[in-house]
């Protein structure tokens, strides 16, 4: 038992020593909506199939990097598309130079009706979200 005192008491000492600072712990980033540019689908889908779905995007600056996508069910058939990105906001001297990148997503077709894209392109000059929208048919 009298072993076990320093062995705890080297343990605890670690512990506290090698804990992280709390100094700022505040986030160095946020998410934000990526710009996309176009979407290609096929002119078709088949039921029960997946497909890859193509999609450009703008990256406004050397801050913000690529992280996904943000698919969201608006209606059965209706799907809300949206590149998400994280830009630095620890970092003053970012290059202004947007840069376009390509990325895919996969899609399963479940449902035998035309589905609708509506692609996030951005806000108008009111503040406004405006999509490029595309129909896809399911083939029977």
């Amino acid at each position: 038992m009298k072993r076990l005192v320093p062995l705890i008491a080297i343990l605890f000492l670690g512990t506290i020593l090698s804990s992280c600072s709390v100094e700022d712990d505040s986030p160095n980033f946020q998410f934000v909506p990526l710009q996309i540019i176009s979407a290609e689908l096929p002119e078709s889908f088949n039921l029960e199939e997946t497909y890859q779905i193509k999609v450009s995007f703008i990256k406004p600056n050397g801050c913000t990097s690529y992280e996904g996508f943000d698919v969201t069910k608006e209606a059965q058939t209706t799907r809300n598309v949206v590149v998400v990105g994280s830009e630095r906001i620890d970092i003053d001297d970012c290059t202004e130079q947007a840069v376009e990148q390509t990325a895919e997503f996969n899609f399963v077709v479940l449902y035998n009706e035309t589905y609708t894209f509506k692609f996030w392109l951005g806000e108008t000059a009111s503040g406004e979200d405006e999509y490029l929208e595309i129909d896809v048919p399911v083939n029977e």
